[in-house]
C-alpha cells in the first residue's frame, strides 16, 4: 500500500483552533505542506516546500510547529529504520494505525494496515492487561522492484 491519500487542507488548522491555539500566516502554510505531502517529509523537506509558499518562513518556526504538533498528538515522528542516518520524518497521525516497510535497497517507503494487525493490538491489551495509546511497527526488506533487480 502506497502513502495514503492526502487530506483535505485544514483538518490540523481546525484542530489546533479548536484548542484555543492562534494560527498565524507561516504556521497554517507549514500545516498544509504536511497534510497535502505525498510522501513521508523530515524537517528541511518541510521548509524547502514552506518557503515555495512563503519565502519568509524559517527553520526555528518549522522545528517550532512540528514540536506543537507533536505535543498535540496530531503528528508523529519516525525514523523508517534508521535508512538516513539519524533523520527524523513526519506524518499527519492516522485514523488507523499502519505497519511501515522500508525497502533496504531503494528506499521506498510503504505503508500497510492490516485487520490481523489490529486484532494483534487488541490481544496485546487483553493478554497483558496494558493500555495501548500508540503502536509503531516498521519492517526492513526489499520491494517486489528490488527483489527482481539484479544484484547491485
Amino acid at each position: 500500500m502506497p502513502f495514503p491519500q492526502t487530506e483535505v487542507p485544514g483538518r490540523l488548522q481546525a484542530e489546533l483552533m479548536s484548542r484555543g491555539l492562534r494560527m498565524t500566516r507561516q504556521r497554517r502554510t507549514i500545516l498544509s505542506v504536511v497534510e497535502t505531502a505525498k510522501q513521508h517529509l523530515d524537517a528541511a523537506q518541510i521548509l524547502r516546500h514552506a518557503r515555495k509558499i512563503d519565502p519568509q518562513i524559517d527553520r526555528v518556526t518549522v522545528y517550532r510547529t512540528l514540536a506543537l504538533l507533536k505535543r498535540h498528538g496530531l503528528i508523529d515522528e519516525l525514523d523508517l529504520m534508521h535508512m538516513q542516518g539519524e533523520k527524523h520524518f513526519y506524518e499527519r497521525r492516522p485514523q488507523r494505525d499502519h505497519i511501515h516497510m522500508a525497502c533496504l535497497r531503494c528506499g521506498k517507503i510503504m505503508e500497510f494496515e492490516s485487520d490481523l494487525f489490529d486484532r494483534l493490538k487488541g490481544q496485546i491489551q487483553r493478554d497483558c492487561q496494558f493500555h495501548i495509546v500508540v503502536t509503531r511497527l516498521e519492517v526492513g526488506g526489499y520491494c517486489s522492484r528490488c527483489r527482481t533487480a539484479k544484484p547491485d
